[in-house]
């Protein structure tokens, strides 16, 4: 007697649904794989991620390091990524003929630099497994059958069903996905945007759009309190603040800025590397040994001209003002602009290459084993519809694979 092979249906064409539905064909040959995407092209992320270069992976190959970059979810992935982690993922696009390349930040892209290679390889490897790819196919509502528990009822908007021994969810941030969630038993933790940039309601500082500072550290106050730091490359923009260090920060105070509608104060140093002494003397060298050179033309930081000018102003130091009528008392208030800078956030901006929430299915409902939701059997969760997110750098793509890649081991079993 022929045994009935298992059906499985992944509710979502992005990443983490095509790795894991391509991770359990590859496992158990004999699965039946459906996935449903609701827009007319999968893997929409994967080709806009990264400029269009698709910022793969991240090159941190141990999980007790890895784990830190990711403000929520990184406890329970430690485990995971003991089985699972970027040396396995660059190793398995290997296996399918893409190289990947390492830049000098550690984030990890094709060597094509086009995120086509990334998204065609797994459209490729998808095909070629046998896993049938419908789009533009939206669920309405997914039910467990009466009386067998591990089957599922997917309902389409056109009124087709389909029915499924196993259902992976990976349908990222999409309210639809959170919904099925919760009518098969589980806990949503509220998602809110995280990986974005800060506006500033200063046209000054505005002015200065694309200037750039390789390394700054910044200071969360919200109430007087800070509550997060964050070192590196920050980019002034024509509506506030970028860079890499002002989206860390707002990955890992993603909450609590939206709990206080995106207003709160920033406090920059612009050389964290020069204590205030030390910064003092030079300061105090330039008034001594250059008294008659104007301030706003005599720059003795590593900071771009445009900035420099900009902190002086700050402080009411005109541009035409020379370092021998510079007082001690202004030379403070410099000193003071330069190392605790003051900056009013007034709302958050977006960051258009990858947008990103936390939030979503309480992770103590997961077996991290397999991916299985402790609610509702049969059920698998992979990607950013779980409560996991990582700072920007390829590590919520690794949080995709590698949970997509956990379900996939176990849902053919």
């Amino acid at each position: 007697m022929s045994v009935k092979p298992i059906k499985i249906v992944v509710i979502g064409g992005g990443a983490a649904g095509f790795f894991g539905a391509i991770t359990c064909a590859q496992a158990h040959p004999d699965v039946e794989i459906t996935i449903l995407e609701a827009s007319h092209e999968p893997l929409t992320k994967v080709r806009i991620s990264g400029g269009g270069r698709c910022n793969v992976t991240h090159a941190c190959f141990e999980p007790g390091e890895l784990v830190q970059y990711y403000p929520r979810g990184g406890k329970a992935l430690r485990g995971a990524f003991c089985r699972f982690q970027p040396k396995d993922m660059v190793a398995w696009l290997a296996a399918q003929g893409v190289e990947l390349k390492t830049e000098s930040d550690g984030r990890m892209f094709p060597v094509t630099d086009d995120s086509g290679t990334i998204a065609n390889c797994l459209l490729k490897t998808t095909k070629s497994l046998g896993i049938e790819l419908r789009t533009k196919v939206r669920v309405s509502s997914v039910g467990q059958i009466p009386g067998e528990l591990s089957k599922f009822a997917v309902r389409l908007k056109d009124g087709e069903v389909m029915i499924c021994d196993r259902l992976l969810l990976a349908s990222g941030s999409n309210p639809s996905g959170y919904q099925i969630a919760k009518t098969l038993g589980h806990q949503i933790v509220s998602p809110v945007p995280s990986l974005f940039t800060f506006n500033i309601s200063d046209r000054q500082l505005t002015e200065l759009a694309g200037v750039s500072v390789e390394k700054v550290k910044l200071r969360l106050q919200i109430a007087g309190k800070t509550h997060f730091e964050q070192p590196g490359a920050i980019l002034i923009t024509h509506w506030g603040l970028s860079g890499p260090a002002i989206l860390k920060l707002s990955a890992w105070s993603a909450r609590i800025l939206h709990e206080n509608h995106y207003q709160a104060k920033l406090i920059i140093n612009w050389i964290p590397d020069s204590n205030p002494e030390f910064l003092r003397k030079q300061l105090l060298a330039v008034r001594s040994q250059l008294p008659q050179r104007q301030i706003s033309t005599t720059c003795p930081l590593l900071l771009p001209r445009r900035l420099w000018e900009y902190l002086i102003a700050r402080v009411n130091i005109a541009s035409e003002d020379r370092w021998a009528g510079l007082s001690n008392k202004t030379l403070n208030q410099l000193i003071q602009e330069i190392t605790q800078g003051e900056y009013q956030i007034s709302g958050k901006g977006v960051f258009k290459e990858e947008f990103v929430t936390c939030g979503g299915v309480d992770l103590k409902e997961v077996n991290f084993k397999t991916m299985e939701s402790k609610c509702s059997p049969g059920l698998y969760f992979a990607g950013e519809i779980l409560d996991i997110d990582g700072v920007t750098g390829g590590f919520n793509f690794q949080s995709a694979w590698t949970t997509a890649w956990l379900a996939g081991q176990a849902m053919g079993s």
